[in-house]
């Protein structure tokens, strides 16, 4: 079995048993639910305890759920850019605002990237009589650029100099 098999198992086990994604990420718990989602989507493995509660949850053979607890291939969108009219959406942000977030980044905190990897996320519904709104907030580790082989006062990483 592949991953992207076994998110589609997942997937038809949802419909079948007409669970929401918030129920889901209650039964499994302990770690954010848009980690537990993104798991089982097949884009982050699930710790090894919540990998037993979703095997259990989704009725997994043992080799399923050892699946859900490995490191998987991430990328899933099939296609640059993307077609699907919401995804496509976070595209156009990272269009339009993409060099504008880069230089506010940089210029307050220096030479680096913002970490995906020591991450976090939320996402709410933000109630608006004009229509509700989606709210999403992003926190990632500032990472410096190393300098390498750096001499002559020149500082070892990016951060930003006084």
């Amino acid at each position: 079995m592949k991953r992207e098999d076994l998110t589609e198992k997942l997937l038809d086990i949802k419909r079948e048993k007409g669970w929401t994604w918030k129920h889901i990420q209650e039964e499994i718990g302990g770690i954010s639910p848009i980690l537990i989602t993104a798991a089982c989507m097949g884009q982050m493995k699930l710790p090894k305890a919540q990998a037993k509660k979703a095997a259990d949850l989704f009725g997994l053979s043992a080799a399923e759920e050892r699946m859900l607890n490995e490191a998987p291939y991430r990328g899933s969108i099939p296609q640059m850019p993307p077609t699907d009219p919401l995804i496509y959406r976070f595209y156009e942000l990272v269009m339009v605002y993409g060099t504008t977030w880069k230089e506010l980044i940089q210029e307050d905190f220096g030479d680096g990237i913002m970490s995906a990897i020591d991450f976090n996320m939320t996402m709410e519904r933000e109630p608006n009589n004009k229509g509700d709104r989606v709210k999403m907030s992003l926190s990632g580790k500032f990472l410096p650029y190393k300098y390498y082989g750096n001499e002559d006062g020149v500082p070892e990483y990016g951060f930003k100099e006084g």
